[in-house]
């Protein structure tokens, strides 16, 4: 394990490792790290060591303090507002800001990319350090560096573009040639591939070890346990603000019943917990020949669906990304985007047409959107507000909000769904993503629906959590409701569902009973 590294000189004279000693292996150390927020113990006496040139992992459930640990390293958190060292090559660091911690070169990609959009890709990759002649910027070295950086990233775009006109993976990209254009020595992402699709999170990865090739040291935080194993030369666990060990992956260490037993404290040998003797009612939802047309794409993004959902069943509909699963979703959640519908939605039997998502929610359904931040949860509100947000006639009286209704209703759900927070007043943006997610259910069980319609319940969040959502799930399909299920995991869509339907091209490419369904039939019909 990477603990046993040869033992880093005694404080305080750590500098002397410049000249080729035992400190020559490591660049990074975190010494005794221990954090607080207002009486909250964030990080206690964390210890953290990263050899040069590695793709070391952070990895731990959310609020495991992977996210503190890497602000108090960059600066975010200054010196003398955490007790502990930070030992950067071979030299204690007092960072008293950002700056400090690029100075050096540290560089950290938050999972919240920091780029102007309205900018272009070169502004953006030298803002703040712009490449000057004299006292006036040189615009013309600042675009053919940028392309140089472009390049390095293996990105393939004009640097005059637009941020805002590039997807979110080459995004990405523009960030880490930002950091590169800093002479960066250790970079730092923030579950990098946690918005990214296959293809996306792919080629970053492979990137990242083309930087490890060149000499980068790499920190990545991540949820996503097949990506550690795959890139982690290292990989060290968190739990409640504590170093719990250190994996080395050359001596085959970093497995995922190794990581899932040190994240959550115990062996979770079925992530998908399972249900017992569940009985289907009748039809709750059912489409017949549905179609959705979008006038701005100029094309249906939903064909001639046939679908039918049970009383208390959980539907897995699976495809790969822009295969129609969540246009599907929101053709039937009263149809926000307008697009032309075509074909009959039966509600228990009665043929029904919404024209707003609100005479979706009356009928009885329910959306929790994939883009829990963006479109699901206000984040600087509290928990109360969010949970009431969707059924404030559920908290008034003649028009008015009964707010003492509201903060019993919130504590009722931040009980029920085990939400961790210290009470409902807790913004939600403060909050983990497993528990913004647990919000984001809370907010739509509130309305009290007949069917749950899940887009990607899980992205973004760490195994334990995904259990609690798990068995939420189950524990709602007992008490009577529905549930269809969008899901780009496929072993999610295999653990959870009694049927699967795969979508591609915004077609039912195939329906499976859990019986019969696996991956590889699942990947043959959503390329068909």
């Amino acid at each position: 394990m990477i603990e046993a590294s040869i033992a880093i000189p005694r404080l305080p004279e750590a500098s002397e490792g410049k000249g080729g000693n035992t400190m020559n292996d490591t660049i990074l150390e975190m010494r005794h790290i221990s954090k607080e927020f207002v009486g909250v113990k964030a990080l206690s006496n964390v210890n953290f060591k990263v050899k040069k040139g590695e793709i070391h992992c952070l990895i731990g459930e959310n609020g495991a303090g992977k996210s503190t640990l890497m602000k108090v390293l960059s600066g975010v958190y200054p010196h003398g507002t955490y007790e502990g060292d930070i030992v950067f090559e071979g030299e204690v660091q007092q960072f008293g800001r950002i700056a400090d911690s690029v100075k050096a070169g540290i560089a950290i990609i938050y999972q919240e990319l920091a780029l102007f959009p309205d900018l272009t890709v070169y502004e953006n990759i030298f803002a703040g350090n712009e490449v000057r002649r004299g006292q006036f910027v040189d615009w013309n070295r600042t675009i053919a560096q940028a392309a140089e950086m472009l390049r390095k990233v293996k990105l393939n775009v004009n640097p005059e573009m637009l941020v805002k006109d590039l997807g979110v993976g080459k995004q990405q990209l523009v960030e880490i040639a930002k950091a590169l254009s800093k002479d960066v020595k250790l970079l730092i992402l923030d579950e990098p591939t946690a918005a990214l699709n296959e293809d996306d999170s792919a080629n970053l990865l492979q990137l990242l070890r083309e930087l490890k090739a060149q000499g980068i040291t790499c920190i990545m935080i991540s949820h996503k346990l097949k990506e550690v194993i795959s890139i982690a030369d290292s990989a060290t666990v968190l739990r409640d603000g504590q170093t719990i060990c250190t994996l080395d992956g050359a001596k085959g260490e970093i497995t995922e019943n190794a990581i899932i037993k040190n994240m959550v404290g115990r062996e979770i040998n079925d992530i998908y917990p399972k249900r017992m003797g569940q009985r289907f009612g009748g039809d709750v939802l059912e489409l017949k020949n549905w179609s959705a047309y979008d006038p701005q794409l100029g094309r249906k993004v939903a064909k001639d669906v046939n679908l039918r959902v049970r009383k208390g069943e959980i539907v897995g509909i699976a495809g790969l990304m822009g295969s129609g699963r969540t246009e599907l979703a929101l053709s039937v959640f009263g149809n926000p985007k307008e697009y032309k519908l075509q074909g009959e939605l039966l509600v228990e039997g009665a043929p029904r047409r919404f024209g707003h998502t609100s005479d979706a929610i009356r009928a009885g359904i329910a959306y929790v959107t994939e883009d829990r931040k963006g479109n699901g949860l206000f984040l600087a509100q509290d928990i109360k507000s969010n949970i009431s947000a969707a059924h404030l006639r559920g908290i008034s009286s003649n028009g008015v909000i009964n707010d003492n209704e509201e903060v019993k209703v919130a504590n009722e759900y931040k009980k029920s769904m085990a939400i961790k927070a210290p009470s409902v007043e807790q913004l939600v943006g403060k909050l983990s993503g497993g528990n913004q997610q647990k919000v984001s259910l809370g907010k739509w069980l509130f309305v009290g629906p007949k069917l749950l319609i899940l887009d990607e319940p899980t992205r973004g969040i760490d195994v334990g959590a995904k259990f609690e959502i798990y068995t939420i799930m189950n524990k709602l399909i007992r008490e009577g409701m529905s549930i269809i299920m969008i899901s780009s995991e496929l072993g999610e869509v295999l653990g959870m569902s009694d049927r699967v339907y795969v979508m591609a091209e915004g077609e039912i490419k195939g329906e499976l009973s859990a019986s019969e369904a696996d991956q590889e039939k699942i990947m043959q019909l959503a390329t068909k």
